[in-house]
């Protein structure tokens, strides 16, 4: 027997579970498809767990509008779900003249962008702020924060089962066919089984390209190459220094091996840039020597046996090494020509930040 649903979600990180939850919001027959035992075992685990204001990002991108959206959002799902968060704040630090050049373009875009709450802090008055950094002068946002990005996906998956929608685990998609009435997705899971939908959403973030390279006839053309960008996180092995996120100034690849805190205050650094081939989550303990020298730029009483290996994340990256960062890349009918599918690319931060207005960008979109 072939079950039939209106939508299907392909990937539970916290963006799929979001599109899901909002779809089921609508009253479709929902179901997410995770190949991993449980929610968020991809990208949606190996992050930062930061709420990002919305600084870096051009005006007129999908990053910028749904990041600042998406964080509204996310504070008010927080408070109305008991998810806990923080707002910390962030000081984005400058110490080389080239670094104290480049603030007040940061600070314009940010304020430009909507984020308003920003400001210049000079050395002094950084010092009684944070005393155990070194930064000539900084940029401090005190609407970024912290959250506990694992709560948050529980509470949206119980959102979606609340709404009707189903949730199906250990379920690989191993083929998609296009009907008259939308999709036939077979799946591999405890047993093979078909299930049909009208709409077909690839939410499956390192494996997005894959998905509609294989199994859905969208042209070459439409699709990103995916580029991984490995990040490396390790973590202090004692009390944090710092009461603030610290960040320094953004790369072309990232916004640096920086300074974050965990809800119960212990403090990582990372990640760091590292393009790789293929997906890799292990944790070179060599690379502790490249964090020790990054960290004494801002942190100059580390000591090498401070930090220790924690984890690695990947970005769902789709440019190369060198050029500039590209923006969300959500494609609908208009992008690919198939009615009814939706294919994300490209989801990295402020991804997390951004995960409710995805999805209701997407819902709307769909409508």
């Amino acid at each position: 027997m072939i079950v039939d649903f209106d939508s299907i979600i392909i990937g539970g990180g916290v963006v799929g579970l979001a599109i899901a939850r909002s779809l089921a919001d609508t009253g479709r027959e929902v179901l997410l498809l995770e190949a991993n035992p449980s929610i968020g075992q991809g990208i949606s685990s190996r992050n930062s767990e930061v709420i990002h204001a919305g600084i870096y990002y051009p005006y007129n991108s999908l990053k910028r509008l749904l990041c600042l959206k998406g964080r509204n959002l996310l504070v008010k799902y927080c408070e109305a779900r008991n998810i806990s968060y923080k707002n910390l704040g962030k000081l984005i630090i400058a110490n080389k003249q080239t670094e104290i050049d480049a603030l007040p373009k940061i600070l314009d875009n940010g304020l430009r962008n909507g984020v308003s709450d920003l400001r210049i802090i000079l050395q002094d008055e950084l010092k009684e702020l944070e005393p155990n950094l070194r930064a000539k002068k900084a940029i401090h946002s005190p609407s970024t924060g912290i959250v506990d990005s694992h709560g948050l996906m529980l509470a949206l998956q119980g959102d979606l089962e609340l709404a009707g929608g189903l949730l199906s685990f250990n379920s690989e998609v191993r083929e998609v066919k296009k009907i008259k009435e939308g999709f036939l997705v077979g799946v591999c899971s405890s047993e093979s089984i078909e299930v049909t939908c009208r709409e077909l959403i690839n939410s499956a973030g390192l494996n997005a390209q894959e998905i509609s390279k294989n199994f859905i006839d969208v042209g070459p053309t439409s699709i990103p190459k995916v580029r991984y960008c490995k990040g490396t996180y390790f973590s202090l092995a004692k009390n944090s220094p710092f009461n603030t996120l610290i960040y320094p100034v953004p790369n072309r690849a990232g916004l640096g091996i920086h300074l974050t805190l965990d809800l119960a205050g212990r403090a990582k650094f990372g990640p760091d840039t590292e393009w790789i081939n293929a997906p890799n989550y292990e944790v070179d303990p060599q690379r502790k020597a490249e964090f020790v020298s990054h960290i004494r730029d801002y942190y100059p009483d580390i000591d090498d046996n401070d930090i220790h290996p924690d984890y690695a994340g990947i970005r769902p990256k789709i440019v190369d090494a060198g050029e500039s960062a590209a923006d969300f890349n959500i494609q609908f009918s208009a992008q690919h020509s198939i009615l009814g599918y939706v294919a994300l690319y490209g989801i990295e931060s402020p991804g997390l930040t951004s995960a409710l207005a995805i999805g209701e960008f997407v819902s709307k979109n769909l409508n």
